[in-house]
């Protein structure tokens, strides 16, 4: 994961903040500062990200084959 500011750090931290979370994973495509990724939470958290990640790719990949989208 990049160290380091990231472009989307400033939405992030507003969603952050409006939800009231631990953690956020920003994924930005496109959008009018480019692609970018921003993560904001606590150290144990970032290192299940590629294992919460993975999970999650796998329920996309299982939803578009059960046409749930």
């Amino acid at each position: 994961m990049p160290l380091g500011p990231r472009k989307y750090d400033e939405e992030c931290t507003k969603i952050r903040e409006e939800t009231m979370a631990e953690g956020v994973l920003l994924i930005v495509i496109n959008g009018k500062k480019g692609s970018g990724l921003s993560v904001q939470a606590p150290f144990e958290v970032s290192l299940a990200l590629p294992a919460i990640l993975r999970d999650t790719a796998r329920q996309i990949e299982d939803s578009f084959q059960k046409g749930e989208w």
